[in-house]
């Protein structure tokens, strides 16, 4: 599904972060990529996204190079590809947890009957989450996992081949980061959805298929 062949970056102030770096993901697959602080992960996940550009490299997306996609490309290929979820949930302080879920769909034109579709995904999703009952609230009047989880719904709005995940659980508590866990678990087993997220959590990289380490720039078993 994604092939990653000798990808370089370097950053002026940090040096070379991503050296030669190589990676192979499988359609389906739950992938952990495990390091610490500063090893680059961010800066992987981005270029994954296509949200930064390596400074060499290719990269392969179900056979066809992207790497030197033009910034339009590149919004379609996330619109339709790729959702986001990020250590701070990010929900917009001005709009209900229902409206901060539907803002993708106002990214891609959609017809009445297909967001009508959409709509009752979305629902569903709010169901399989747990917060179907907070979609009038606003963020700051639910709790941290709830709005973590409202992120997740929200990056699974495009229904995307690939939910990348960056310290998804690093601002909750156990028991929460545990219900974030089975959660994206859950979307994966039902919809298909390929995962590679980034952690400093073992609990939560042990329930991936796959874990790999970032050390050096390079990703090691």
């Amino acid at each position: 599904m994604l092939n990653i062949n000798n990808i370089s970056k370097s950053f002026i102030q940090r040096g070379l972060v991503l050296d030669n770096l190589c990676l192979e993901v499988n359609e389906g697959e739950t992938l952990a990529i495990m390091g610490p602080s500063g090893s680059g992960k961010t800066t992987l996940m981005n270029i994954i996204g296509l949200l930064d550009k390596p400074d060499k490299g290719e990269i392969i997306f179900r056979g066809a190079p992207i790497a030197n996609f033009t910034e339009d490309e590149s919004a379609d290929y996330r619109n339709l590809n790729i959702g986001f979820v990020f250590q701070e949930h990010l929900l917009l302080p001005y709009l209900t947890v229902s409206e901060n879920i539907q803002l993708p769909l106002l990214a891609s034109k959609h017809s009445q009957e297909e967001l009508s579709v959409k709509q009752q995904y979305l629902k569903g999703l709010m169901e399989k989450a747990g917060i179907s009952d907070l979609k009038d609230k606003y963020p700051f009047r639910i709790s941290c996992g709830e709005a973590q989880r409202a992120a997740l719904v929200r990056a699974l709005a495009n229904n995307p081949s690939i939910l990348l995940a960056d310290e998804p659980t690093g601002s909750l508590d156990s028991k929460n980061a545990e219900n974030m866990g089975e959660l994206l678990l859950e979307m994966n087993r039902e919809f298909g959805i390929t995962i590679i997220l980034a952690t400093h959590s073992f609990d939560l990289a042990n329930k991936m298929s796959k874990i790999l380490r970032l050390e050096e720039g390079k990703l090691i078993v």
